[in-house]
C-alpha cells in the first residue's frame, strides 16, 4: 500500500518486511527506511569503535558508566542505537509523523530479532510529539542524566547532492529554526550534560559556548556541561 505524503515528492509504502519512504520522479533514490539488524546499523554495533568513538565519549560513557538518555530528535535513530548498544537506555522523541512511523516500524522488527531483540526491548522506547514540550512538561524525578539533540543541518550552499535521508528529511520537517529553543530547554531539563551533534565545520548553535568539543572525521559533539545542584 503507497501513501502519499501531501505537497512532497514523497510516498510511505507497506511492503511484505517493511515501511519504506520513497522519493517519487526520474530520478530518485532508493528507499529509506530503518533496519537496526542489518547494513549500516549492524557494521556501526559491530565495528564502530565502542566506548572510544567521538559519540559515545561526548555522552560521558567512561568506565561503567551508563548514563540515561533523551534522544529529543531521533529522526531514524541510529545515534540512539548505538548508545542503547553501549549499554545507556534512550528515550527516543520525533516529532515529524512520517520519520516517527518509519522510527517504529525499525524498532518493531528489531524487538523480535534473536541477536538484538532483548537489548532493544529493554533499552529503546519511542514517543511521539514536540521536544520543547515534552522537555517543559517533565517532572524532577524524570529528567535524563542526558539530552542528546540532533537538529536538521545547515542546507548545503555547494551543488553536491546530499545524502537521500537527508532530502527526505529537509523535505519532511524543513529546517530546524527551533534549534536555540531546544538547547536553551535541555540545558533546564538535562541533569548531567546535554550533547548537540552539528557538521565538524559548522557554527555551534546560538546560545551558551559548549563546555568542550569532540570531533568526528565529518562531524562534532559540543558539549554543555551541567553544573552540580542544578
Amino acid at each position: 500500500m503507497d501513501v502519499p505524503s501531501p505537497g512532497y515528492p514523497f510516498i510511505l509504502t507497506v511492503t511484505p518486511t517493511r515501511l519504506e519512504l520513497r522519493e517519487t520522479g526520474p530520478s530518485a533514490a532508493g528507499s529509506i527506511y530503518v533496519d537496526f539488524a542489518g547494513g549500516t546499523a549492524e557494521h556501526r554495533r559491530r565495528f564502530g569503535g565502542g566506548r572510544g568513538q567521538p559519540l559515545a565519549r561526548a555522552i560521558g560513557l567512561k568506565g561503567g558508566a551508563t548514563p540515561s538518555v533523551l534522544d529529543a530528535t531521533a529522526g531514524l535513530g541510529r545515534d540512539a542505537f548505538v548508545l542503547a548498544c553501549l549499554g545507556c537506555k534512550v528515550h527516543l522523541l520525533e516529532r515529524s509523523p512520517v520519520a516517527g512511523a518509519l522510527l517504529q516500524d525499525g524498532l518493531k522488527r528489531a524487538s523480535t530479532d534473536p541477536e538484538i531483540g532483548a537489548m532493544v526491548r529493554e533499552r529503546m522506547t519511542l514517543s511521539f510529539g514536540d521536544a520543547l514540550a515534552f522537555m517543559h512538561q517533565i517532572g524532577e524525578l524524570a529528567r535524563p542524566e542526558v539530552i542528546y539533540l540532533d537538529p536538521m543541518y545547515p542546507p548545503r550552499s555547494k551543488s553536491a547532492m546530499v545524502k537521500k535521508e537527508m532530502r527526505a528529511f529537509h523535505a519532511l520537517v524543513g529546517k530546524d529554526e527551533d534549534a536555540p529553543a531546544l538547547l536553551e530547554t535541555a540545558l533546564k531539563c538535562a541533569r548531567k550534560r546535554v550533547v548537540v551533534k552539528r557538521p565538524r565545520l559548522a557554527d555551534a548553535i546560538a546560545g551558551p559556548k559548549p563546555s568542550m568539543s569532540i570531533e568526528g572525521k565529518n562531524t562534532r559533539f559540543d558539549v554543555y556541561l551541567i553544573p552540580a545542584n542544578s
